[in-house]
């Protein structure tokens, strides 16, 4: 489930005083439109060799199904970044397995298909509108959790980046293939 969250940056009783004065300078920032901090993106040095998208079982069977993998709008920007053939990973936080192997079939961008995942409360727009169409490469078992974590870049505790470094692929890609097909 996905919460979209608001926070203020003055507390209530300034807020109270400034709408009884007329005043329209309250600031509301939501998190759905702003970009990944830096701890969440690779650095600027690195080059970008791969990519993890997130869903659950409600949204897999979806993304499978339409060929597209999407995330919130703040990820716009890293999933720009995102060409034809680059690897893509499908981390499934309900079952805490990563699915693999896909590549990219589009440039990353944004609605690719708005009608994908809509947004119940906004018809028309996707909850998750930072797309990019997807093939399979290889049909691979996926991978449990543990096996994966110590691969990836990890941040604020168990949180991983979703961008990944030419490395973390290639061990990722070796990961899949030990592995085996299903």
């Amino acid at each position: 489930m996905r919460y979209n969250v608001f926070t203020f940056t003055q507390t209530s009783k300034e807020m109270d005083t400034q709408i009884i004065n007329g005043m329209s300078t309250l600031t509301i920032h939501d998190k759905r439109f702003r970009s990944l901090p830096p701890t969440e993106m690779l650095p600027r040095n690195e080059t970008l060799g791969g990519y993890i998208f997130v869903c659950n079982n409600d949204t897999m069977q979806e993304d499978l199904k339409r060929q597209l993998f999407g995330l919130p709008q703040r990820y716009r920007d890293s999933v720009r970044a995102i060409q034809p053939g680059l690897p893509l990973f499908l981390y499934n936080y309900t079952t805490h397995q990563l699915h693999g192997i896909f590549e990219a079939s589009s440039f990353g961008g944004s609605n690719i298909d708005p009608t994908a995942w809509e947004d119940k409360k906004c018809r028309g727009e996707s909850r998750f509108p930072a797309q990019v169409r997807i093939r399979i490469r290889k049909q691979c078992k996926p991978l449990e959790e543990d096996s994966f974590r110590p691969v990836l870049h990890h941040y604020d505790g168990p949180k991983f980046r979703l961008q990944l470094s030419v490395p973390e692929v290639l061990e990722l890609l070796d990961l899949f293939t030990e592995n085996g097909s299903p």
